[in-house]
């Protein structure tokens, strides 16, 4: 047996007397929240990649030349860049706006690089302003400095680089608010799945 609750809402009686509510569709600020969460969530797949070829590129060149040890992080942080931006592009922004690929590219360099100097500006400090100039010393405030410079990147590109659609947050909000229910329509005029089951 269905009746209408006070919030127009449907209820069902179940088996033994068990009643269920209809679920409620989500808020605007909810589908928000969970969005921003599954952004996070590819960014950190990508970035974590990156992660790995930065530190595995890093060390590399370390054991196989003789560069010092901010140059090879730098080498180690421009292939990094671009195996990130093919995830970025590809993968957690690939819904976003594609028009203006040469704009996209060059904001995306331009706040790599703001990166890289944060990335290696930090390793740097440590190896030659506090003389920590191990391999273990370097690749902590390598991984410090990747950590500082990954929070800039995410900001940075999410609000300049891989710009949302213009049209995407006002779609989602006039979506979640035609999902809403009608509280405060008479029950003569509310929808007919709100009205009390005859």
């Amino acid at each position: 047996m269905a009746y209408t609750t006070r919030r127009g809402l449907s209820d069902t009686m179940g088996k033994g007397g068990t009643r269920r509510a209809h679920a409620r569709p989500p808020s605007a600020v909810r589908v928000r929240i969970d969005r921003l969460i599954r952004e996070i969530a590819k960014f950190g797949a990508v970035g974590g990649a990156g992660l790995l070829v930065n530190l595995v590129t890093f060390n590399l060149v370390r054991s196989t030349t003789d560069l010092q040890v901010v140059r090879a992080s730098v080498i180690a942080t421009v292939v990094a860049i671009v195996s990130n931006y093919i995830g970025f592009r590809y993968f957690t922004y690939r819904d976003r706006d594609k028009s203006g690929r040469t704009k996209e590219m060059s904001l995306f360099m331009l706040f790599s690089a703001v990166g890289l100097v944060i990335e290696n500006g930090i390793l740097f400090a440590a190896t030659y302003g506090l003389g920590f100039d191990s391999p273990l010393a370097s690749n902590v405030f390598k991984f410090v400095g990747i950590g500082i410079a990954t929070l800039f990147r995410f900001w940075s590109y999410r609000t300049w680089v891989f710009r949302a659609l213009p049209a995407r947050e006002a779609v989602a909000s006039a979506e979640s608010f035609l999902e809403q229910p009608q509280r405060y329509l008479p029950e003569d005029r509310a929808p007919r799945q709100f009205q009390r089951a005859r």
